[in-house]
């Protein structure tokens, strides 16, 4: 495809434009979030430097969320200047309509939008594990882990000197299914072994009703009602898979796979994956918005009043994606809905912009 010399113009002005408001908020993200992480190191014996660490290797996450927030405010500046040193009644003089300026920048935030989630989501998910990990080297929870595997779920827990590892087969609403407990003292010597049916694991003293257990030097026995005391609940269980930023959309794949096996829900895994793929559309829609309000509103305006209107709207659009998914996440819509309903709301109002746009 040959570029004509005024869409070669337009799709580096927008390129430059929206490079130089990422970095904007670049900058504002690695301000705010130094801040936060020196409040989390102020207690802990740790390298100044730790904190500028951590900042550094969460960004970008931040960054690729607040990505079309960053195309909106992009796409009122691109057209403020462009306004400015009036070259948009030099296009219209050039034979160039609005709707055609429109479709030139748009596809190119689409394009853009294939790059982020084939290069820059990989990269910033990986930064983000590694800041998760680091951080849970600090915490408490070091302690504490678990993961899904193709052979179920397994929990190490500490709890008053002993080590416990869980092995479970299936997640089943508050219960855990066909659950192995091995026991171990301060030394990892092997001290009993629990086998149950399943386990009541509502709070964070779990409930079995029957059980079959094993101890060093003596017979095997048949137990009714232990309460086994552990750190991990329903609630804490959930949460720990709950970071899906951490992960690539191989990972996410896998992970996946793992839930399925073990009988856990992949809503939120469904509708992460999905609003990855659905990204670029999402920018392209968000740059045609963006562009429908700077072609209707008037000349005069200060800047102020746009970067104002940016964020309000930012602010908005923001909310109305958070319930949408809140709602998918909870079933209450279903995942394709919850991801694409902010999406369509977006696309009516916008046609209905693009109808009169060659008039203004």
């Amino acid at each position: 495809m040959i570029f004509k010399t005024y869409q070669k113009y337009i799709i580096r002005f927008y390129l430059a434009m929206t490079f130089q408001i990422s970095l904007v908020f670049f900058g504002l993200i690695l301000i705010l979030n130094i801040f936060e992480e020196m409040n989390y190191v102020k207690d802990l014996n740790v390298n100044l430097l730790y904190p500028l660490l951590l900042t550094t290797l969460n960004s970008p996450s931040v960054l690729y969320t607040i990505f079309p927030f960053i195309f909106l405010i992009s796409t009122q500046f691109f057209f403020l200047r462009i306004d400015e040193k009036n070259e948009l009644t030099l296009f219209k003089h050039s034979g160039l309509t609005n709707i055609n300026l429109v479709k030139i920048i748009s596809l190119v935030s689409l394009f853009l939008g294939v790059l982020i989630i084939t290069f820059f989501y990989h990269f910033s998910s990986k930064l983000k594990h590694m800041h998760l990990e680091i951080k849970n080297n600090f915490s408490e929870d070091n302690k504490y882990l678990a993961v899904i595997t193709e052979n179920g779920l397994w929990i190490k827990d500490e709890m008053n000197g002993t080590t416990n590892i869980i092995n479970a087969n299936k997640i089943d609403n508050n219960f855990l299914i066909d659950i192995s407990i091995t026991q171990f003292d301060q030394n990892f010597q092997l001290i009993r072994n629990i086998e149950t049916k399943e386990a009541n694991i509502s709070n964070n003293d779990w409930i079995i009703k029957s059980a079959v257990v094993y101890e060093v030097g003596m017979e095997e026995r048949r137990v009714n009602n232990i309460i086994f005391k552990t750190n991990f609940n329903k609630k804490k269980i959930n949460s720990l898979f709950s970071n899906l930023s951490s992960l690539s959309l191989l990972e996410l794949y896998k992970l996946k796979k793992d839930y399925e096996s073990l009988g856990y829900s992949t809503i939120e895994v469904d509708t992460h994956a999905l609003k990855i793929f659905s990204y670029p559309i999402y920018l392209m829609v968000m740059t045609i918005f963006s562009s429908i309000i700077m072609l209707n509103i008037k000349r005069n305006k200060p800047k102020i009043f746009n970067l104002i209107l940016g964020i309000l709207l930012s602010v908005i659009i923001y909310y109305i994606n958070f319930f949408s998914n809140l709602l998918g996440e909870s079933e209450k819509l279903p995942i394709e809905i919850s991801v694409f309903m902010p999406l369509t709301i977006l696309v009516l109002i916008s046609v209905i912009g693009l109808v009169r746009l060659n008039e203004k």
